[in-house]
């Protein structure tokens, strides 16, 4: 198990990766404060997620998938959600391709397969890589994470199959997160009350973060990459939608995405946890 220390040291050393000081460059909102012509914002409800077992020979036993966007057995990025029955654990197995994960519902144990569990709550960040032989075990109710690969298909194999593709896993409790507010980073502004966790950042400048919206936030997040998809992972929010100004509730597992220069019109009823995955730097204000 990796310790807390190499953590710490990890968020730092993404924080420098993907931020940039306070003094560089214009902000994001000034370079795409004009007018949007068309719009490409679109966003997926929870109740519209198709779900399907990922192993159907447990029967109900078996952990169920529902895709946010991409596809999974295809060979593109994915994101989708796992859902897990209360004492699911899985049998040793390893996994074609590296994928990294949050805790939505529940609590979730991700590790070597004789390792001693260690349950991860709710806005806990993991990743498995390809190859290494692991088990996933759940405890509670409808637990629930959110899972990500940057190519497909995802597959399961069995551990006969195993290699060491160089990587190692990453096991961060939700306690040991890293929160950066608007004194700390530039990609909040003013006297925001949001705060932003940078989590990884790949070979292509896809980065992916934890934003954490106070209750009764009213604000705007501002993007501009041709990648951007952000996904509830708790709480929920009113998205205004900017071609037709209706509002749409958003709780966890829905989600919102855009492409190219856009703003985001967003108010949260309640504290809410936002997982978003852009190309480039995003703004909160």
């Amino acid at each position: 198990m990796i310790q807390s220390n190499f953590y710490l040291i990890l968020f730092v050393g993404l924080i420098f990766s993907c931020d940039n000081p306070k003094s560089e460059e214009k902000t994001t909102e000034n370079t795409i404060s004009e007018i949007i012509k068309n719009p490409t914002n679109k966003v997926g409800l929870s109740s519209d997620i198709l779900w399907e077992k990922m192993n159907p020979a447990r029967g109900d036993q078996s952990p169920l998938a529902g895709t946010i966007w991409g596809d999974r057995k295809a060979e593109v990025s994915t994101g989708y959600i796992g859902k897990f029955i209360d004492g699911f654990s899985s049998p040793a197995h390893i996994h074609n391709v590296t994928y990294r994960a949050i805790v939505m519902k529940g609590l979730i144990h991700n590790d070597d397969p004789k390792a001693e569990n260690m349950w991860m709550p709710v806005g806990s960040f993991w990743t498995q890589p390809a190859g290494e032989p692991h088990i996933t075990s759940a405890k509670g109710e409808e637990t629930m994470a959110y899972i990500e690969i940057d190519n497909g298909p995802y597959l399961v194999k069995p551990t006969n199959e195993s290699f060491d593709n160089g990587e190692r896993p990453v096991n961060i409790d939700a306690s040991n997160m890293v929160w950066l507010d608007n004194t700390q980073t530039n990609w909040i502004s003013g006297d925001n009350q949001s705060k932003i966790s940078f989590l990884w950042k790949n070979a292509e400048d896809i980065c992916g973060v934890l934003v954490k919206l106070p209750e009764h936030f009213r604000g705007k997040i501002y993007s501009r990459g041709t990648i951007f998809y952000g996904v509830i992972i708790g709480g929920n929010v009113d998205y205004k939608m900017p071609d037709t100004d209706s509002v749409i509730n958003l709780d966890a597992g829905s989600y919102f995405e855009s492409t190219g220069n856009s703003v985001h019109d967003i108010s949260t009823p309640e504290d809410t946890l936002i997982y978003i995955r852009s190309s480039d730097k995003i703004k909160i204000e």
